[in-house]
């Protein structure tokens, strides 16, 4: 009896251990499985931040970040001084100069604003200028496999400019315009105007016309110079036809060219009158190079 008393003691004995034992591992298991969820936790909560951190540089990047990419593109030329806002919401103003060490600038009087939104799989850029935009101007970015498509889109009536400058704001580029001193006004028509790079070729798809209106100039004595029109039509292979003409003027402007892989190459003329070559002679002079009665312009 004795015995069986002991066995049964030593039984419920080991019982209890192996009960402890359970208890400890499952106790074990359960703080191991605790620091597994704390630093997953953790990890993700890292990753979280981060993203958070991210979306917030993106989201609210300053107006001042879009200024410096249009400085570096432009080569210096073009300026968004006094940046507010944001790169997706924001405004600036305008300036034209004639690149870095250059004393030329000029400045649009207001503000042109922008403001980024997302267009299907693109972006749209839609502009506001109260001086110089009739209309909100928009560019369509498409972006797809090896390709990037541009388009210029415009809510102006038909007819209608898509934007209209003063020429005066060219002189901030520094010569000649500078010493062109043009007065009038720089008008932009587009037509289904569409750009698209293609594995590092750009292709230009519709035509645009800049025209320059009620020319008048510092240099010469004549109130009114005229109004000229270049057009600009894209063709096969990578090209952009140039074609300048006077629409009506004492100074006549023609010319033709076109903008390619290699570069812009122009060439064209600029006479006038016998009754008005004494008023326009140092104009032709600044124009191109004299050959007699003709100024000969000539572009790469």
């Amino acid at each position: 009896m004795s015995m069986l008393s002991a066995f049964k003691r030593s039984g419920q004995g080991l019982s209890r251990g192996f009960e402890s034992t359970s208890r400890w591992l499952d106790s074990t298991l359960e703080v191991a499985r605790w620091e597994n969820m704390l630093q997953a936790g953790r990890r993700w909560g890292w990753w979280g931040g981060a993203l958070g951190a991210i979306a917030g540089v993106v989201l609210f990047a300053p107006a001042s970040w879009l200024a410096q990419v249009v400085d570096r593109a432009s080569g210096g030329r073009v300026l968004l001084a006094e940046a507010e806002g944001t790169v997706w919401t924001g405004s600036a103003v305008a300036v034209l100069t004639g690149g870095p060490g250059s004393r030329d600038a000029r400045a649009l009087p207001g503000r042109l604003g922008w403001q980024w939104r997302t267009q299907g799989l693109g972006l749209r850029l839609t502009l506001t200028q109260d001086c110089c935009l009739p209309a909100p101007m928009t560019l369509d970015l498409k972006p797809g496999w090896k390709r990037v498509g541009l388009q210029l889109g415009s809510a102006a009536p038909s007819g209608m400019p898509v934007g209209q400058w003063p020429a005066a704001w060219l002189s901030g580029l520094g010569a000649p315009w500078n010493t062109l001193q043009l007065n009038g006004q720089l008008q932009l028509h587009a037509q289904g105007l569409r750009m698209e790079w293609v594995q590092g070729r750009l292709l230009v798809d519709g035509s645009a016309q800049i025209v320059l209106r009620d020319v008048a100039s510092r240099v010469t004595t004549l109130d009114h110079l005229g109004t000229y029109r270049l057009s600009l039509v894209g063709q096969a292979q990578s090209q952009v036809a140039l074609d300048l003409r006077t629409q009506e003027g004492a100074l006549q402007l023609s010319g033709s060219g076109q903008i390619g892989p290699t570069g812009l190459r122009f060439r064209g003329e600029a006479t006038a009158s016998d009754a008005d070559r004494g008023a326009l002679n140092n104009l032709l002079n600044i124009i191109g190079r004299r050959v007699g009665d003709r100024s000969v312009i000539s572009i790469g």
